[in-house]
């Protein structure tokens, strides 16, 4: 029987199918491509490798070994009876997302603190107001919750803007490579949160990380704070987010909710000082992003064949 690698992402394109082929076969690995879910249901019984978002097709995988999602984030993932194999390893694709979110991160802070969102309004009135005063990312206090991938490629991005400090929150403490002038853990976040200016949030979902920033600790900002989220919704207390925002005393960017898609009826969309995106920041519409990702995907495949330690193997309890 051959052992197949089942792949339902239909970004891909020709030259990655390829690639992700010729590496399966040097492998004695049998590659199947689909671009729907549902197409790829019959090649489940005998998938040991799936290369794919879908919870659902692993539910239907017993003999699945191993999965690697496209994505960063593996919520939907960690649910009970996921994995019809208790030995099942997963893997996600942190790594791939940094660039393309880190400079979604400097765009919108940019958009805030130039005001453009108000000028984009001026010009299609035909009006030409100019004097709105605007703010700077030099001299500004920036506190990035969360120093993965995301966060290191954000910190040496706004790092060229010559900000005045720039401060990392995580679980351990450590400075990756020192992109930080200091690195935080949640126990400190209290006392750093009333003189942050532009706070960046590049969280997983985990029991830790949600609600972080509750009522209590937005009330630590100080006023004309700005908020980016790109991380996830369950970070933040949206509902008390939002009072911030219409009060005036805050700003915020969010390409992440506590529920998505934000229905139309909801308050969020009328909501003022608050930049939307609908989580757009870190999707597989930037080809190097596609090519990091499939890149990170081969590595991994020469590891599981060659019986070493995946890289990107996530750790059920913590998340990610």
């Amino acid at each position: 029987m051959n052992r197949i690698l089942t792949v339902t992402i239909p970004q891909l394109t020709a030259r990655h199918r390829e690639e992700i082929r010729a590496a399966a076969e040097a492998r004695g690995l049998e590659a199947l491509f689909f671009e729907r879910e549902e197409d790829a249901l019959s090649a489940l019984a005998g998938t040991e490798i799936l290369f794919s978002q879908s919870d659902r097709l692993a539910r239907h995988a017993p003999g699945l070994r191993w999965q690697c999602t496209p994505s960063a984030g593996v919520d939907h993932l960690r649910k009970e009876n996921v994995f019809p194999n208790p030995d099942t390893v997963l893997t996600n694709s942190s790594g791939a997302y940094g660039v393309t979110i880190s400079e979604h991160v400097v765009m919108v802070t940019l958009e805030i603190m130039r005001r453009q969102q108000e000028y984009t309004r001026v010009v299609e009135a035909r009006g030409w107001e100019r004097g709105l005063a605007v703010r700077s990312i030099r001299n500004c206090r920036i506190l990035l919750m969360g120093t993965g991938d995301i966060g290191q490629e954000t910190a040496k991005r706004l790092r060229a803007f010559s900000p005045a400090s720039l401060t990392g929150m995580n679980r351990s403490g450590r400075n990756p490579d020192g992109l930080f002038d200091r690195v935080i853990t949640a126990e400190e976040l209290d006392g750093i949160l009333p003189e942050t200016e532009l706070l960046v949030l590049s969280l997983p979902d985990t029991g830790e990380t949600r609600q972080m920033m509750d009522a209590r600790r937005l009330a630590l900002l100080p006023d004309g704070a700005i908020l980016v989220n790109v991380g996830r919704g369950s970070a933040i207390a949206q509902d008390v987010l939002e009072k911030e925002l219409r009060a005036g005393r805050l700003h915020a960017a969010l390409d992440v909710f506590e529920q998505e898609p934000v229905p139309p009826e909801d308050g969020i969309w009328t909501c003022p000082n608050l930049l939307i995106t609908p989580h757009t920041a870190g999707n597989m519409t930037l080809p190097y992003t596609l090519d990091r990702i499939v890149a990170l995907f081969l590595e991994d495949l020469d590891n599981y064949c060659a019986g070493r330690p995946l890289l990107r193997r996530v750790d059920p309890r913590k998340g990610y």
